[in-house]
């Protein structure tokens, strides 16, 4: 292994008309006025919205959040997937997708399209790729997959002049060639390591080097989540009062889940903290006001996205899609990671997710590109592991607020 792999895993940094329709009318209105102050710069710096259309997507934000249950349920088997979409003339709008041949028309801001596969269909055709792991990790040159909502299908993501691997992949997976298409990717996804600079926490394991993360979401445990190639368990965690200033210490990693370079898992982590700390339910503006966490609803595709983190602050993307496999450049390979379009860089990772309303997401793994330059482009790309399968799997609560 060479010793990058090393820092990498152990240093860093997607009914019937009428009583629908009067649910979704009594329900869309979301609290736009209370989006803090924070948020509401980021996402129109890095979205490029104005006021009006702001307001316009968060009311379509709400509409997605309390009625996609509902509109799955409405096509049943159907079901091709719902997300958020921007027309032409700047407005947003809720997409359901069906493989159903009847003539369907959605109630205001919401559009039923038909589609060839169904939702399940693709998400079998996703699985077959994971399963293909099993024979071994993903081959040279295949970035990673992902089922493609507006896109009805799989995607397998390839590097310049790697077609072939993934052409292989795909043909020895033995999924069906009709759901699945390749996309050329510039930059394969790396873990965010950093080892100069920053905000949050830092290990300080005796090989002469600080490596620093920064902090998820904090739970009623008496600890934070975030990102588990930040740290193994046992290891301790220090303040960082400035950029690479070793604090006091605060906690240590109770567990911790990554993968070793050519092997397959998860990417979280818990940290305990000590004694005399205190956690709020916030996630850091960065000097433009905080964010209360206030639940943890899960966004839906094509929702705008915000992260927090210690390298660069607040910076804000759509999700793209979810249930994302991501094999690393250092060779691990991550299952069910969330792709958005935000920009991050080394040491943001395990930093928070969250959205406008103060859903609580996910915490960094990695991503692509970087937060150089004119934001949004279509080169930047982060992946955040889900905050449910986190707590689900250590068995913590997420600390919230009024």
């Amino acid at each position: 292994m060479r010793k990058f792999a090393s820092w990498a895993k152990r240093g860093l940094y997607v009914l019937s008309p009428l009583p629908l329709l009067a649910a979704m009318t009594a329900s869309a209105a979301g609290p736009s006025d209370q989006l803090p102050s924070a948020v509401r710069a980021a996402m129109q710096r890095d979205l490029g919205l104005d006021s009006a259309q702001l307001a316009q997507y968060l009311k379509i934000e709400r509409l997605a959040e309390v009625q996609g249950k509902p509109l799955a349920a409405a096509q049943g088997r159907n079901y091709a997937g719902s997300w958020i979409e921007r027309a032409a003339n700047g407005q947003f709008k809720v997409v359901v997708a069906t493989t159903s041949l009847r003539a369907q028309k959605g109630p205001a801001d919401v559009e039923i399209r038909n589609a060839r596969h169904s939702l399940a269909v693709l998400d079998t055709s996703k699985a077959q790729l994971d399963a293909a792991l099993s024979r071994g990790k993903a081959p040279a040159g295949v970035y990673g997959w992902y089922v493609d909502l507006p896109g009805n299908s799989v995607v397998v993501s390839v590097g310049k002049g790697h077609e072939q691997a993934g052409i292989d992949f795909i043909a020895a997976s033995g999924i069906d060639s009709r759901t699945v298409r390749l996309e050329t990717a510039e930059e394969q996804p790396s873990l965010r390591v950093a080892l100069e600079g920053g905000l949050g926490y830092l290990r300080n394991p005796g090989d002469g080097y600080l490596y620093a993360c920064s902090i998820g979401f904090p739970v009623t445990q008496g600890g934070f989540v975030t990102a588990g190639h930040c740290g193994d368990a046992g290891e301790a965690t220090y303040f960082e009062p400035s950029q690479w200033t070793l604090g006091p210490k605060i906690g240590s990693f109770v567990a911790s889940s990554f993968p070793a370079p050519g092997q397959t898992g998860n990417d979280f982590a818990w940290v305990k903290v000590d004694a005399g700390h205190t956690l709020t339910p916030e996630v850091s503006g960065y000097g433009s006001g905080d964010v209360v966490v206030r639940g943890s609803t899960e966004a839906a595709v094509g929702a705008a996205i915000c992260r927090s983190g210690r390298t660069t602050g607040w910076r804000c993307g759509t999700i793209e899609a979810k249930n994302q496999t991501v094999n690393y450049s250092t060779g691990e390979t991550i299952l069910n990671l969330t792709r958005t379009t935000a920009c991050s860089e080394g040491g943001d990772s395990g930093g928070s997710f969250i959205t406008g309303p103060g859903q609580a997401q996910g915490v960094l793994s990695g991503g692509s590109g970087s937060c150089k330059g004119k934001q949004p482009n279509n080169r930047t790309r982060s992946f955040y592991q889900p905050l449910l399968p986190i707590l689900q799997n250590y068995n913590l609560t997420l600390l919230t607020g009024a």
